[in-house]
């Protein structure tokens, strides 16, 4: 079978069938998985970590971590779920070695950024209403800010529920918490962040 045909096939298969395909020898089928994937790996790895370069980094060693340990996935949460918990894991051990107690920072972030994937709505509605539009763009700012002030544990919870629109079912798996543990951190998460924007209702 020709290699862009093989391609096309694979596109259409599961992640669980991709797998197979790996581990029975052709691992190309595995690039599939990092194609289908890598984006909204990236995009949760930038918000912890806050740097374009090192979400990058870390993406990629955890796509090889995943490649290395892949006879050992059991099949009891979905492909993604494990392959976040192992991207979760690298960044959370790459925060450590950097010893930064507030080790997140939008401001430096460059494109990728799920919080500028709605910029298009700021520049429409700036150009429809600039008064609103100005609005907008300083909530976007703010809200940078304030979660930059979180701790890394609700930093973490809150890119995973509020951005990556993951379950509670999903993320308390990948954080190896009970899901009573994890509604916590995100009450107490929102509830600081509620605080900090508080104004922004009032305006």
């Amino acid at each position: 079978m020709p290699d862009q045909e093989r391609a096309e096939n694979w596109s259409e298969q599961s992640d669980d069938d991709l797998i197979r395909t790996t581990l029975s020898g052709e691992t190309r089928a595995f690039d599939e998985l990092i194609r289908r994937h890598s984006r909204k790996l990236h995009a949760m790895l930038l918000q912890m970590l806050g740097s374009e370069a090192d979400a990058y980094d870390v993406a990629q060693e955890a796509f090889l971590r995943a490649f290395r340990s892949l006879r050992h996935f059991n099949k009891k949460s979905a492909f993604y779920t494990w392959l976040y918990t192992i991207a979760a894991n690298q960044a959370r051990n790459f925060i450590r070695k950097r010893k930064r107690e507030h080790s997140f920072s939008l401001d430096d972030t460059e494109n990728g950024d799920p919080l500028e994937k709605d910029s298009e709505l700021a520049d429409q509605a700036l150009s429809a209403d600039p008064v609103r539009g100005a609005h907008i763009t300083d909530i976007k700012k703010r809200l940078r800010k304030a979660l930059d002030q979180l701790s890394p544990s609700h930093r973490e919870v809150v890119t995973l529920c509020d951005i990556m629109g993951l379950s509670y079912q999903e993320i308390a798996k990948m954080l190896h918490v009970s899901e009573g543990t994890l509604r916590s951190r995100i009450f107490y998460a929102h509830k600081q962040l509620q605080s900090l924007l508080g104004d922004i209702e009032r305006r």
